[in-house]
């Protein structure tokens, strides 16, 4: 590192210490001082607390709800330093390209500001432009959070959260954002798969005036799909705009998985009845296994089957030390209890997923990170449903899409042979029971039968057998050493220590020592 990069390095550390005793850090951190923090600190902290909203897996959901309230608009950058950029991006003025920009932006966030301007040919287009140095800028943060994560105690933050995990993630994710060529290829695909969707439209993409700093496209005019009363002006029905965005959603991550992982009212328009998703900067994918199981947790909760939930996220989540099973199941049962009673049509999907995730936050499993964002997708979309349409249910348009997809997209051929199979064996397994059980009654009979017991124990109970074993085994030894040194010191053995055997009085001293281990481990023992 050289000293320039240094003295930034120390400028910017002055910055954020500023901003943490402006907000009194030492007092304790609530969820709204949190957010207000990050904002304060800059975008790469407010994509810090974007990207941690998501994960309810592992932060309290209060936090969790007031981070997706993170404000990413900031000061917008000077229409000079956006002629410049332009310059860079294209090699030459940008009145070659466009017949007019205007000045003003439309919205100003954190990495890039949009403006609407008019391309030569007279078509209405929106320009996304990124802020010049915001990639070396959040470049330079990651580093010194990394560094600070290294020097962090044991006993802190680390306990609950991976920070490393939530770093790397960051970084992943911003570095995608900030490459304008890579939401020009989401825009494409998701245009792609949705083309024979009739009320589903994209911005027209102008590939050939995208860089990896500006993106260009079509402008959208219509209407806010929160507007509520301008549409009921224009004669839509707000219940139809509602199923037809679910549809649309749950088709995104059932059938595609590829989805639009920030579905807020700002990306959704109403234009000549069709709903247009922009903003393709943050997408989700699910693998074709991860949809599998995401299936058979939506089956498992519309027909109140915890084994289903439980084998779903079982084959979904991450975890450093398998889940205890029981604790696990007799987690889900209660999950699941609390909506047992509950029609499917009234059954708060965002409810449900954040509940689940609380669930495996206690048993200590984490979501990957399509399915954070996913949660995060599901919790906007509730919100606009809540808002537009409150007598739409998702889980039961989710059930319903899947439960069609079953019978249309099902390798019946496929599934004929496979259950073929399952039934001969099961059938040769039938023919050869009385055989066995006859087996093993002759064995019992003789005496000869034995019993193999697998007993699976919690991870408070394996520790605090551990422990004991290790007791016991200590007290042997200072058993055994007490005798053998007693037995030496009877006899003339030389050379001797204080009058005694020098090997007897050395077995006096290693049991000694081993008493006192025993007694301060178990003082200063956290369990």
């Amino acid at each position: 590192m050289n000293k320039q990069e240094s003295s930034e390095y120390k400028s910017r550390l002055r910055e954020m210490t500023a901003v943490l005793h402006k907000h009194g850090i030492t007092r304790g951190v609530t969820p709204e001082k949190l957010r207000l923090i990050l904002e304060d600190l800059g975008p790469t902290y407010i994509k810090i607390g974007q990207i941690m909203s998501m994960h309810s897996d592992i932060l309290p959901k209060r936090y969790c709800e007031e981070l997706m309230r993170l404000r990413s608009e900031v000061a917008p950058m000077p229409f000079e330093e956006v002629e410049e950029i332009l310059q860079d991006s294209y090699g030459m003025d940008w009145r070659e390209i466009f017949q007019s920009i205007e000045e003003t932006p439309l919205g100003s966030a954190s990495i890039a500001q949009a403006h609407k301007a008019v391309l030569k040919d007279g078509r209405p287009v929106v320009m996304k432009i990124q802020r010049r140095g915001i990639y070396e800028t959040m470049a330079r943060d990651i580093v010194l959070l990394k560094r600070a994560v290294k020097v962090l105690p044991p006993v802190s933050l680390k306990d609950m959260v991976d920070l490393d995990m939530v770093l790397d993630e960051l970084w992943a994710v911003t570095r995608e954002e900030m490459n304008f060529l890579t939401e020009a290829a989401n825009m494409e695909e998701f245009a792609r798969k949705n083309q024979d969707v009739s009320f589903v439209g994209v911005p027209i993409l102008y590939q050939e005036y995208t860089t990896p700093h500006v993106l260009v496209m079509e402008y959208i005019d219509g209407f806010s799909i929160d507007d509520k009363e301008t549409l009921l002006a224009e004669g839509y029905d707000l219940k139809e705009v509602g199923s037809k965005l679910v549809d649309n959603y749950i088709k995104q991550v059932i059938e595609d998985g590829f989805f639009h992982a920030d579905p807020h009212p700002g990306n959704l328009r109403i234009r000549d009845g069709k709903i247009i998703w922009i903003d393709m900067g943050m997408m989700g994918r699910l693998s074709e296994r991860d949809r599998e199981f995401l299936e058979l947790a939506v089956r498992g909760v519309a027909v109140n089957d915890v084994g289903m939930i439980q084998e779903a996220v079982m084959a979904l989540g991450e975890f450093k030390e398998r889940p205890d099973s029981s604790t696990l199941y007799e987690d889900i049962s209660t999950l699941l209890g609390k909506y047992g009673t509950t029609e499917i049509g009234e059954i708060d999907i965002a409810q449900v997923m954040m509940d689940l995730m609380d669930v495996m936050k206690e048993n200590k499993i984490v979501m990957p990170h399509g399915l954070t964002m996913l949660a995060r997708g599901l919790t906007h979309m509730e919100g606009i449903l809540a808002d537009i349409s409150p007598d739409i249910n998702m889980i039961g348009i989710a059930a319903t899409r899947i439960k069609g997809d079953l019978l249309h997209t099902m390798d019946w051929k496929r599934e004929i042979k496979r259950n073929g199979k399952l039934l001969y064996r099961s059938l040769h397994k039938s023919i050869e029971l009385p055989a066995l059980l006859s087996d093993i009654m002759h064995g019992y009979l003789k005496g000869q039968t034995r019993v193999n017991l697998d007993l699976h124990a919690s991870r408070e109970l394996e520790q605090l057998l551990r422990r004991l074993i290790r007791n016991i085994v200590m007290g042997l030894w200072v058993m055994a050493l007490l005798i053998s040194s007693s037995i030496i010191c009877t006899t003339d053995m030389k050379p001797k220590i204080w009058g005694i055997p020098a090997i007897g009085a050395i077995g006096y001293l290693i049991a000694f020592c081993i008493v006192i281990y025993v007694f301060l481990k178990h003082i200063f023992s956290k369990k």
